[in-house]
C-alpha cells in the first residue's frame, strides 16, 4: 500500500483560551492510504501536555519514516501494522491517523460505515458539549449566544481555571449560566486548580446545577485524586491523566470516568481498548477532541454510542475546515451512511 502525508492548516471562528493558553490555528496532518483503486483518510492533530508533546514537525517526520516500511503490508494486515509500529515507536497522533486511514480504507472496500460494521446504534449517540473557553463575563455570555445562533446546542462545557483565580471562574460560570439557564452545564478546568481550590469549586458547582468537572488538578498530582473524590458531590472526569489503556486501572479507584481521544490513544482500535478497559473498572467514557477538522471528529463520531458524554465540537469552529462528514442533528453529531469514514473533501478543498 502507498501512504501519503499532507499538511492543512485550519482557524477557529473563535480562538479557545483554556488554562495553559490561547489557540487560534492548528496545522494537522491529512494521511492517505491508498491501494486497489481505493483511499482511507486519516488525521494527525498536534497536542500538548505539559512535558507530553506531540507537535506537527514530529508527527510528519514519523509518517515520512513509517511509510515506506508500509508499504509491504495489505491495509488487511493491521496486527502487523500494529506491531510494526509500535515498534517504530511513533507518536500516538501519528498511529491516529493511519488507524483511521485503514478502517476508513476497509468500510470502503466491504461498502458499509464503520459504525455499521462494528454493530452500533446511532440513537444511542448522546448530544455534544460545545466550548465556552476562559474570558470575561461578558465575552463568555457573547459566545454561548453566537453558539445558540449558529447550531441547536443542548450541552455547554465550559472552561475554567482562569490564572486570575476561581473568583473569576466563578463570575464567568454565572454569567453563562444566566445566558443559557436552560442548558446543561459541564466544566472542565484542564489542571488549573490546586486540591483546595478544586474541593471549594467541586461544592461551589454542584449548586449551581454543573453535570461533572473534568481535570481538576495538574497532570502529576494524581495522587490526590481519591481525596478529591471523596470530598467533591460532583463526578470527577480526567483528560490529561489518561493517556491510553494503561493509566486506567491506575485511576479506577481515584475518578469517576475518563475522557478519551483519538490522538492520545492512538486511533480507533486503541479507543474500543480504552472504552472497554473503563468499563472493566467500573468508569463511566467520555471522547473529546483537539484541534480536529471534520475528518477526526467523523471518525470518533463511529464509536460515540459507545460513550456516556461527547465533547467533539473542535470542528464546528472552524472557518476553514476542509472536510465534511458527520451531521449534526438536535444536538447530536452523528455519522452518515456513506462507507468508511464519510468523509469527504469541501468543494474549496484543502
Amino acid at each position: 500500500m502507498q501512504i501519503c502525508a499532507e499538511l492543512f492548516t485550519v482557524h477557529k471562528r473563535f480562538p479557545l483560551t483554556i488554562s495553559r493558553g490561547t489557540t487560534a490555528e492548528t496545522t494537522n496532518v491529512w494521511v492517505r492510504v491508498e491501494q486497489d483503486g481505493i483511499e482511507g483518510w486519516g488525521e494527525a492533530s498536534p497536542f500538548s501536555l505539559g512535558n507530553h508533546r506531540q507537535s506537527t514537525q514530529m508527527l510528519q517526520e514519523a509518517l515520512q519514516q513509517v511509510a515506506p516500511m508500509l508499504s509491504a503490508f495489505s491495509p488487511l494486515e493491521r496486527q502487523s501494522i500494529a506491531l510494526m509500529l509500535q515498534q517504530a515507536q511513533i507518536p500516538s497522533a501519528a498511529q491516529a491517523a493511519l488507524d483511521m486511514a485503514l478502517h476508513d480504507w476497509l468500510g470502503k472496500r466491504v461498502g458499509l460505515p464503520l459504525w455499521q460494521m462494528w454493530g452500533l446504534e446511532r440513537d444511542r449517540i448522546v448530544p455534544t458539549s460545545v466550548t465556552i473557553g476562559i474570558n470575561t463575563p461578558e465575552a463568555a455570555r457573547a459566545r454561548v449566544r453566537d453558539w445558540l445562533n449558529f447550531t441547536d446546542v443542548r450541552v455547554l462545557k465550559v472552561k475554567l481555571g482562569s490564572p486570575a483565580g476561581i473568583k473569576a471562574d466563578q463570575t464567568m460560570l454565572m454569567a453563562v449560566r444566566e445566558e443559557a439557564p436552560a442548558l446543561k452545564l459541564y466544566v472542565d478546568a484542564n489542571g488549573g486548580w490546586s486540591l483546595e481550590d478544586a474541593i471549594a469549586m467541586c461544592n461551589w458547582l454542584a449548586n449551581q446545577g454543573v453535570k461533572y468537572v473534568e481535570q481538576p488538578l495538574p497532570r502529576g498530582e494524581e495522587n490526590s485524586l481519591p481525596q478529591l473524590k471523596q470530598r467533591s458531590p460532583l463526578p470527577i472526569f480526567v483528560d490529561e491523566s489518561c493517556l491510553t489503556s494503561g493509566d486506567i486501572p491506575h485511576l479506577a479507584n481515584s475518578v469517576h470516568g475518563i475522557n478519551i481521544k483519538l490522538m492520545k490513544a492512538g486511533g480507533l482500535t486503541q479507543v474500543m481498548g480504552m472504552v472497554h478497559t473503563a468499563r472493566a473498572s467500573g468508569l463511566q467514557v467520555m471522547f473529546g477532541c483537539y484541534s480536529d477538522s471534520s475528518l477526526a471528529n467523523t471518525a470518533a463520531v463511529h464509536l460515540s454510542p459507545l460513550a456516556d458524554y461527547l465533547d467533539l465540537d473542535s470542528h464546528l469552529n472552524l472557518i476553514d475546515d476542509p472536510f465534511t462528514g458527520a451531521l449534526i442533528q438536535a444536538g447530536r453529531v452523528l455519522p452518515n451512511e456513506k462507507p468508511g469514514l464519510g468523509v469527504e473533501r469541501c468543494a474549496a478543498g484543502v
